[in-house]
Formats: C-alpha cells, structure tokens, sequence
C-alpha cells in the first residue's frame, strides 16, 4: 500500500483552525464531543473518496465537471462565481491563518529569534515548493510534515495519559448544554469544501486511460480511509490531551496560540516543544495545500490546464500564498474577506457536495465506477448535516 494523494487532504485539514476548535472542544465539553469527531471522519472519507474517484474515472477534477457538465449559462456563471468566491478567495483568506501558525510554533521553539522574519520565511519556503511544479516533491515533502504531525500529537496524548473509560464513553452521542457551535465548528474543520477540489484534482492529473481504473480506485480508497483515519487520530490526539489539561478547570481562553505554554504545567517543557513543533507542522502543510486547492478550484472553472507545472496554475497559487503572506506579515484584518469567503462556503458546500453524488451516480460521466446503492445510502443522512451546516453558518453571518 502507497499512501499519497489521501495525506494531502490530511495536510490540508489539520491545520490551526483544526487544533484550536479540537482544543476548545476539549477544554470546554471534556471527551463528550468525540462521536462528532467520528461522524465527521466517517462523512469526509465518503465525500473524498467520492471525488477521487470522479478523477480517476474521467481524469477531470471537480471543478472541470461542474464546468462541463452544467449546461445552462446562468448557473455555469452563478457556479464559476461560486467557486473562485469560496474556494479561490476563501484560500487566500485562510492562507494568512496558516502562515500565522506556522510562524507561532517556531516563536515558541527559537523565542529569541527576531518572530517578523519566520511568516516571509515560511511563505518563500512554499513558494518555492509550489512553483517547482512538481508533484512528487510537495507530496513528499507534505508526507514527511504529515507523520511529523502525527508523531508529535499522538505523542503528546500518550504523555497526557488520558482514561481510557472517559476516551470511549465520548463516542457515545451527546450534546452538553452551549455545545452546538463547538459540533458545527468540529464538523466544519473536517469536511472542508476545498479538499474536494485538491483531491479531485491530483488524481485527475495523473490520469492515464491505460491504467487498470478498477485497481487505481481501490488503491485510491485505502489510501484515503487510512489517511483521512489518521487525520482524525491526530484531531482526537489534540481534543484529549485538551480535555485533560483544562476540562473543569478555570484556563481561560483557549487557542492555537497559547495551548502550548498553558500545557506546561501538566507535561512538562518536552510538550511544551511538541506541541510547537506540532503547531509548526500543521500550519506549514495547510500553507502549501490551501494554494494547490485554490488553484486546481480557479483553473478547473475557467477552463484552464490542472497541471501543477503550468504557468497560469503555478500564478494562481502564487497569487493565493502571497496575500495569505501580506496579511500575516502586515498586520492587517482579514476578517471581512473571512466572513465573505465563510458566507460563499456556506452556499457552495451542499450545491458542491449534491453535485458531485449526482455526478458520481451518472454512467454517461463515471461509466462502470458509479455509487453503489450502499454508498449512496450511507451519503443521505451526510447531506443532510451537510444542509443544516451550512444553513446555521449562513444563518450566524447574516444575524
């Protein structure tokens, strides 16, 4: 088994987002959330293994097929719109959150290096692995960060030694009083809009019509159950070792930023170095993948090539990491172009995600790979959730 393609979009959603919202549901509900975490594993492996599929299948990503196969002008318009707005925008907008955290890990492992020089560092180290354009050398390179990642927040949750009882009675559903944002929150940070179109597009890219399809696609789907598994282990990894460090504690406002110096009482300057190295590692790999993502999104609906070694894609993802580079270097607010690209996620995600189950259920598009009727059953209550995430985040930004 070769894991690959599935590690990128565990890249891309662990990021600081991700390890703030795990550790404010562990500091605030203890172990009570983890069933959220499981259905949400469960939902992104269905969706993603979806669109790897489709890019195997057609060698189109995601943003090519909505291109080619809506017809009606209006809604091509209304979806390109759609697309760039919260996939293209909405990357660019994180991007800055990415470098942000990136740059927080290392101020607390060389506290007494100048912190303005780490943000443009970071940046110029993931310029230049995205305009080398080569596939194999950012999947690795993104691999490497990956089992970094993994190695240091699984190790931290060992030396946090949380029960095993508490762990487990976790997966056992529950909504505790003042919980629902931190469930929508948990939700929303693991089935993330753009990693459809990142997954889609990678594996469109290296599309071969002589390849065995049948093969591929199983190769594709363990890839992603176990990297998308992974993805969750480290989540949980961190909402644990939250939940025992401050759970029924008075530790105030809980972050990114500051979880690993309030660890320290607890485990110790070892985890307050991993958690660092951590925070480093997530932030670097989500800095690399939100470009990529926005690419393939911004070039898949303007009809233009996938390919990571073409000039117009390399621009854009150039374009996307430069003003996430600005915004974390200068200092200014991101928050109104935030709320713009949440608003433009909000409205995309159950279009996107429909689109791409009836996409995958159409032989005229995917011939002999299309849903089974298992696949298509277990999808149902998915969308769902995925509708009434969506309608509740519209719902916040408006009122």
């Amino acid at each position: 088994m070769r894991l690959g393609p599935g590690l990128l979009v565990t890249a891309a959603f662990i990021g600081p987002g991700t390890i703030t919202t795990a550790s404010v549901a562990g500091a605030n509900f203890g172990f009570a959330l983890i069933w959220t975490l499981l259905f949400s594993v469960i939902a992104t492996i269905l969706l993603q293994s979806m669109a790897a599929r489709l890019g195997v299948a057609t060698g189109q990503d995601l943003a090519q097929a909505l291109r080619a196969h809506i017809e009606t002008p209006l809604f091509k318009s209304l979806a390109i719109f759609l697309v760039i707005s919260a996939i293209g925008v909405g990357s660019a907008a994180y991007e800055a959150g990415n470098l942000s955290g990136a740059s927080m890990g290392l101020i607390e492992i060389f506290p007494h290096v100048n912190a303005q020089l780490w943000t443009p560092l970071i940046a110029f180290l993931s310029a230049v692995l995205l305009y080398s354009g080569k596939h194999k050398v950012v999947e690795n390179a993104l691999i490497l960060l990956v089992i970094l990642m993994s190695l240091v927040f699984i190790s931290t949750l060992v030396m946090a030694a949380p029960s095993l009882s508490d762990v487990l009675a976790g997966f056992i559903p529950s909504m505790p009083e003042g919980s629902i944002t931190t469930v929508l929150a948990l939700v929303g940070t693991t089935i993330v809009p753009y990693n459809l179109f990142l997954h889609s597009g990678v594996l469109a890219a290296r599309h071969d019509s002589k390849s065995d399809k049948q093969k591929v696609i199983k190769q594709t789907n363990v890839d992603t159950g176990v990297s998308i598994t992974l993805g969750g282990v480290i989540t949980l990894a961190i909402l644990s070792t939250a939940s025992v460090a401050f759970y029924g504690t008075d530790a105030g406002q809980i972050s990114a930023a500051n979880m690993a110096v309030q660890l320290e009482p607890l485990l110790g300057d070892a985890a307050h170095y991993f958690f660092a190295i951590g925070l480093f590692a997530a932030g670097l790999t989500s800095a690399i993948t939100a470009p990529l993502a926005g690419a393939y999104a911004v070039c898949g609906m303007l009809g233009w090539s996938n390919k990571m070694d073409n000039t117009r894609f390399k621009s854009v993802a150039i374009v996307i990491l430069l003003f996430g580079a600005a915004v974390a270097s200068l200092g200014l607010d991101p928050v109104a172009v935030i709320i713009f690209a949440q608003a433009a996620n909000g409205l995309l995600l159950p279009i996107v995600t429909t689109y791409l189950v009836w996409l995958v259920n159409q032989k005229t598009v995917m011939g002999k790979y299309t849903n089974s009727m298992l696949v298509n059953l277990l999808i149902l209550p998915v969308l769902v959730l995925i509708f009434g995430l969506s309608g509740y985040k519209l719902f916040s930004l408006i009122f």
